[in-house]
């Protein structure tokens, strides 16, 4: 018997490890485009959920952005059922008139798309393609963007987005690798001329990243992700401290008093205040730096200023120590689209 491909092995590897938390039984879908990450993706989990009691499926989002798009999905779903992937559909999602750039709302229809499909076919996860060039990628447009640490710690291998599970198996695999299981498979991947398309930020970060790699050393890629890596534990960690403030200083009616939240440090106070933003239903996507300045102005800097404006039509005023939302409207975090750069 031939020895498996390294390249192979890691994928294998790295699906095994991110589906084996996963009750038996459970049906997962991969999102796929066509390209060869998330079509090597596709391929390593038909070949390692049935060996781990599960189902999958496969997911092909069609945004309607490009000639033939159509078409292009129902290739990869007719792919799909040749490597058993059951069930397996293409979502067309609409785009056009979605507030934000086109990568934004791009974005957003997509994972709409997805959250949809899985709830429909009762999926315990959703998997994405994105490797560890992705997320050095992603580092990096938030540096550009002066974003701070929740934009530095990068794609989380996993996450909840419209009350469904995501999952990242291949973060630390390179985009080397995935098409190198492309070619071990016979498969040829599609090429999406976004990815090379200088009106897109994302593209232009990618065409850089050779002249990067160049100038620093072929470890930076590895050292970008890492770095996502070790902000992300530190972020995790100052999480579980708001946590315990929001319920310090936020009553049964969800009112934050001003005078307890003002004696914890900046990093904790902008936490607990972004939560109550996102409560009362404000986009966390348009939720800016500024905006929780001018929050954290009305809880340590209070000199009788007026209510603060919040993306959403919120306004927020301080009241007798108690910061005061109008409309008083409550929404559950997980539904705000995160804001981080993919």
């Amino acid at each position: 018997m031939a020895a498996l491909a390294a390249p192979v092995a890691a994928a294998r590897a790295a699906v095994r490890a991110a589906l084996a938390p996963l009750p038996a039984g459970s049906l997962v879908l991969v999102a796929c485009s066509g390209g060869a990450d998330s079509l090597a993706l596709a391929c390593c989990t038909a070949f390692v959920a049935p060996r781990l009691g599960l189902r999958a499926g496969l997911v092909s989002v069609d945004h309607g952005l490009q000639p033939g798009s159509a078409a292009r999905a129902a290739q990869v779903v007719t792919w799909a059922g040749t490597v058993g992937l059951d069930p397996a559909l293409a979502v067309p999602v609409r785009v056009a008139g979605r507030t934000g750039g086109p990568e934004a709302a791009a974005r957003q229809a997509r994972y709409e798309g997805l959250a949809a499909a899985a709830g429909t076919h009762g999926a315990a996860a959703v998997l994405l393609g994105h490797t560890r060039d992705d997320q050095a990628e992603t580092v990096l447009l938030a540096l550009a963007r002066g974003g701070g640490p929740r934009g530095l710690a990068g794609m989380p291998a996993r996450r909840e987005w419209y009350g469904r599970t995501f999952l990242r198996p291949f973060l630390d695999l390179s985009r080397a690798g995935t098409r190198a299981v492309c070619v071990e498979a016979g498969l040829r991947p599609w090429e999406d001329p976004h990815n090379t398309d200088p009106g897109y930020a994302r593209a232009r970060v990618r065409a850089a990243m050779p002249h990067l790699v160049a100038a620093l050393g072929e470890p930076v890629v590895a050292n970008l992700a890492r770095t996502a890596a070790l902000v992300a534990a530190d972020l995790a960690a100052l999480d579980e401290v708001a946590d315990r403030v929001t319920a310090e200083v936020t009553d049964a009616d969800g009112v934050v008093w001003t005078a307890p939240l003002a004696v914890h440090p900046p990093a904790v106070r902008r936490r607990v205040l972004r939560r109550y933003a996102l409560q009362r239903g404000v986009p966390g996507a348009a939720l800016a730096r500024v905006h929780l300045e001018a929050l954290d102005a009305l809880v340590c800097r209070w000199h009788g200023q007026g209510p603060v404006g919040l993306p959403g039509g919120l306004r927020v005023s301080r009241i007798d120590g108690r910061l005061v939302a109008d409309p008083p409207m409550l929404a559950p975090v997980g539904l705000a689209f995160p804001a981080e750069i993919e």
